[in-house]
C-alpha cells in the first residue's frame, strides 16, 4: 500500500464527472474497448482470453476477489484521462493542493520549544508549485518515501517557515506515525 500515492490518486479521482463502471462485465467491456482487444486485457489481468470474452458477453458476472481487485484498479487507472489531466493541470498551475494529516512531524529544534516533534493535525493549502512537484513525481512513478519527502519539504516551507517569513533553520521535516492523510485538489 502506498499511502501518499494512493492519497494523491484518490484526490484526482474526486474530480471525475461520471462514476466508473461498477459491474465486472461493464468493467471488462470498458477495458476491451480501451485496449482494443480481448487478448491484451487477458494478458494484463493474467486470465484467459476466453474468460474475458465470457465477461464481455455477460456469461460470467462475479469475479473472484483477486481478479475483482485487479479489474477495478485497471479501470480506475484508465477512467476519464482528460478529466484527470485537467485536474492535475489546475492543481499544478492555479489551485494548489490541500493536505490534511494527523502525524508526528519531527525535525531538529531546541528542547522545550513549541516547534519540537509531536503529533499534529494539520490542514495546509500547498501552493501550485508544491502541488506540481508532488503530482509530477507521482506520475513519474516515485515511491512513497520520495512523495513523503516532497510533502514534508512543502510543509516545512509553507507551514513551519511560513513561506520563508519565519526565522529558524529547519533542515528537514519528517513524517512518522501517520494516523491520517488526505489530499484535495
Amino acid at each position: 500500500m502506498s499511502l501518499f500515492g494512493d492519497g494523491l490518486e484518490a484526490a484526482v479521482q474526486k474530480s471525475f464527472t461520471r462514476p466508473a463502471p461498477k459491474s465486472a462485465p461493464a468493467q471488462m467491456r470498458y477495458l476491451v474497448k480501451q485496449l482494443k482487444g480481448t487478448r491484451t486485457v487477458a494478458q494484463m489481468l493474467r486470465i484467459s482470453q476466453r474468460t474475458v470474452e465470457r465477461y464481455v458477453k455477460d456469461q460470467i458476472k462475479k469475479p473472484r476477489p483477486d481478479l475483482a481487485a485487479r479489474l477495478e484498479r485497471e479501470v480506475k487507472r484508465r477512467w476519464q484521462p482528460q478529466v484527470r489531466a485537467r485536474a492535475r493541470q489546475r492543481a499544478a498551475t492555479t489551485g494548489g493542493i490541500v493536505i490534511d494529516t494527523r502525524a508526528r512531524l519531527g525535525y531538529t529544534a531546541p528542547i522545550g520549544s513549541t516547534d519540537e516533534s509531536r503529533i499534529r493535525h494539520l490542514t495546509v493549502a500547498l501552493p501550485p508549485q508544491h502541488a506540481a512537484r508532488l503530482l509530477d513525481a507521482q506520475q513519474a512513478g516515485a515511491g512513497d518515501q520520495q512523495l513523503q519527502q516532497i510533502a514534508a519539504d512543502a510543509l516545512r516551507e509553507v507551514y513551519f517557515q511560513d513561506g520563508g517569513r519565519r526565522a529558524g533553520s529547519l533542515d528537514e521535516v519528517r513524517f512518522t506515525d501517520i494516523e491520517h492523510l488526505e489530499f484535495e485538489l
